[in-house]
């Protein structure tokens, strides 16, 4: 291939591109191209995705950035620059530039700055807004000169590059590129600077910019015609390029040079400061037999047993510092009056998060298994979800932060995209229709969660009749179509944390975030793919709630109230439950719940346990039988009698995954960890691991 797209801008320029990633490195693979780069606008928030679609399709990934700029000179001037990434040490420079860019110096990054970050990294101006060309074009040639010279002074011979971009309609700016070129040595790249995919989503990337100005389309806008930020075809760049091969050829060259490679997969676990002299492993295992002694006068064997069972596979799979940092700042929230959830999902079934006063549920007295929580025989990171009161989960990661650093803490990213009746109201607004019309429209959308607008139009015969009436509005839906789903703002997940060993900023970019507390570029998913910790710190309103009656209660009634010494078998709360009056109480309040529990009338802790396990779809099927089953209208009875052991607490139904990891490992003889592989398999429907 005698081209290298080396400017392109995916939806991750926030509403100034038009172009998904994926639509992208489809295209790029549809077109025949071999490499490519991504450069969005001062943020890296697409660089993992970008990084893994392109090796999906056998294209070579480039991971750039365009950067704001400042001069060194008095007035400070922005400029934008673009930055590529030749070799490993030039991505994490990258992640140094967009973290300050998105942190500390929103206006741009200083020139003497940059000189600091340049290894590893090839520069283009951006072939019309640059510095470089700014001055070309007031015809402030010396001085377009002098700033040319300063950016190959800062990245090096071989490492910067003018780029030329002919068919934008400026022959002058054209002309006086190549002789600053000829008169200082500086090669000349070809760059289109990609924003959407086909010329016709022009309309599309205009629409976005004027949702991002909040303006609507003036007839200026609308008669800008052929923009040329399409993902041009190798054939039409050589046409343009036929006087200047080189310009096509150096393209070629600088992709190239270059080299990243993410290493995705690895695991990077962070590092508890534990006490001198003693290893992470050893007191791990020192505060665990601490921590049985607190919970049991005299300890009977199967815990001992137990506990040195899980302490032997987190020692084998190098875990013990994360629940040494667990342990921590839970201590922390205990320490300071901070009540905390007894237990969420599979972390309950673990002895040692019980010894450890992470949770409250004893996992052999509940029959809970530790390997669905971690399982020897599939290495994966542990994941512990922290219930907190929501007003005080804040205090808890200022903690974190403040024992292991700003720089190696932070909350996740997520994006709020333009889904169908957004994409719809934005686009019907600056399209010139009402704000009552476009929501008259939107509300035609059926709300179906995911539902697309063409799925949306399938479904709704008054949608599509009233998009039939109106040319206009059959316009605004199409052009809706070209938008729907791009990133259209950024935002912080409910619960994510991620802690790193080393500073964040030699693994992934970060900007500004909440409270001091930065917040990650790369999303959930992508974080895990870098192998960073992730850790869930969940605020919950029923906690503060809880909270707030205890403290009243104890500050009118002079008690102490200690939640570990209610019993179970309460009858008082089980009559309450029984007539459904639960409102207010954590997943019980719905008008489904409340009617299942009276007809369920509940008379021990594992009736609640098993109700609130099978109310979700599927599982409610057999809510019936349980309830019939309990009052003995109908027999109790077991697939095989082997099963009564591990089916007779919930009637003979099937309703915990544990159970079906029992079932396996005694009918099967499977392992906990095999049985384990199979019950991820069963809940992913996933016939190839089950074949």
């Amino acid at each position: 291939m005698p081209f290298v797209h080396l400017q392109v801008h995916s939806g991750y320029s926030l509403l100034n591109s038009a172009a998904s990633v994926e639509d992208l490195t489809a295209k790029a693979k549809e077109l025949g191209y071999s490499a490519m780069a991504l450069t969005d606008d001062e943020v890296m928030y697409g660089a993992v995705e970008f990084y893994k679609s392109c090796k999906k399709r056998g294209i070579k990934p480039i991971i750039g950035l365009t950067a704001s700029v400042l001069t060194d000179e008095k007035e400070q001037l922005s400029y934008p620059l673009v930055l590529l990434a030749k070799t490993n040490k030039g991505y994490q420079n990258l992640l140094k530039i967009s973290s300050v860019l998105q942190s500390k110096s929103k206006t741009g990054i200083k020139e003497k700055w940059l000189k600091s970050y340049h290894e590893g990294l090839i520069a283009l101006t951006t072939g019309g807004t640059s510095h470089v060309e700014a001055l070309l074009k007031e015809g402030l040639i010396e001085e377009a000169k002098n700033a040319a010279l300063r950016c190959l002074s800062i990245f090096g011979e071989g490492s910067f590059y003018l780029s030329y971009q002919p068919y934008k309609g400026d022959p002058l700016l054209s002309e006086r590129i190549l002789e600053l070129s000829e008169h200082t040595g500086i090669p000349i790249a070809a760059t289109g600077d990609v924003r959407y995919i086909e010329k016709e989503d022009a309309a599309a990337y205009t629409c976005l910019k004027a949702i991002k100005a909040g303006e609507k389309l003036n007839e200026d806008m609308k008669a800008k015609g052929d923009l040329h930020l399409e993902l041009k075809p190798p054939a039409e760049m050589l046409d343009i390029y036929r006087d200047r091969p080189d310009a096509l050829e150096n393209t070629v060259k600088i992709a190239d040079l270059c080299q990243v490679d993410l290493s995705l997969g690895q695991t990077r676990l962070p590092k508890y400061p534990a006490p001198s002299g003693k290893n992470a492993d050893d007191y791990l295992a020192e505060l665990c037999f601490l921590g049985l002694e607190k919970r049991f006068d005299a300890a009977p064997r199967e815990y001992v047993e137990r506990l040195e069972y899980e302490l032997k596979v987190i020692r084998d799979m190098a875990f013990s510092d994360y629940f040494l940092i667990v342990w921590d700042f839970m201590k922390f929230a205990h320490d300071n009056g901070i009540i905390t959830g007894p237990g969420r999902g599979s972390a309950a079934g673990s002895l040692v998060a019980y010894t450890l006063f992470i949770t409250d549920v004893d996992p052999i007295k509940h029959k809970l298994l530790f390997e669905r929580f971690l399982n020897p025989e599939r290495i994966s990171m542990p994941d512990i979800d922290i219930d907190f009161p929501d007003t005080r989960r804040d205090e808890v990661i200022q903690y974190v932060k403040n024992k292991y650093g700003a720089l190696h803490v932070a909350q996740i990213i997520t994006f709020g995209t333009l889904a169908a009746k957004a994409a719809l109201r934005d686009v019907g607004r600056v399209m010139g229709i009402s704000p009552k019309e476009a929501d008259q429209l939107a509300k035609l959308i059926p709300s179906k969660p995911g539902v697309t607008l063409k799925e949306a139009r399938a479904l709704s015969v008054e949608l599509d009749k009233r998009l039939n009436g109106s040319k206009k509005l059959q316009d605004i839906f199409k052009t809706a179509q070209k938008i729907e789903g791009l990133p259209r703002h950024t935002s912080i997940h409910a619960a994510g944390v991620v802690l790193s060993e080393e500073p964040l900023t030699n693994i992934i970019p970060i900007q500004e975030g909440h409270d001091g507390v930065y917040l990650t570029q790369y999303s959930m998913g992508y974080l895990e793919d870098l192998g960073l910790l992730k850790m869930d710190f969940l605020g919950l309103r029923n906690l503060t709630l809880i909270e707030s009656i205890k403290t009243l209660i104890e500050k009118s009634e002079r008690v102490t109230i200690d939640f570990s010494a209610i019993p179970y078998e309460d009858e008082q709360t089980f009559k309450l439950l029984s007539e459904g009056d639960t409102t207010g109480i954590f997943q019980l309040e719905s008008a489904g719940m409340r009617n299942v529990l009276k007809r369920l009338k509940p008379s021990s802790l594992e009736d609640i346990v098993a109700v609130n396990a099978l109310y979700r779809p599927g599982p409610m099927e057999n809510i019936p039988l349980y309830i019939e089953r309990k009052h003995g209208r109908v027999a109790v009875s077991y697939p095989h009698e082997d099963l009564a052991e591990i089916l007779k607490d919930t009637y003979g139904v099937i309703v915990y995954q544990e159970q079906i990891m029992m079932i396996a490992s005694r009918m099967a003889g499977f392992r906990l960890g095999e049985a384990d592989l199979l019950r991820r398999a069963v809940g992913k429907k996933n016939k190839e691991i089950l074949d």
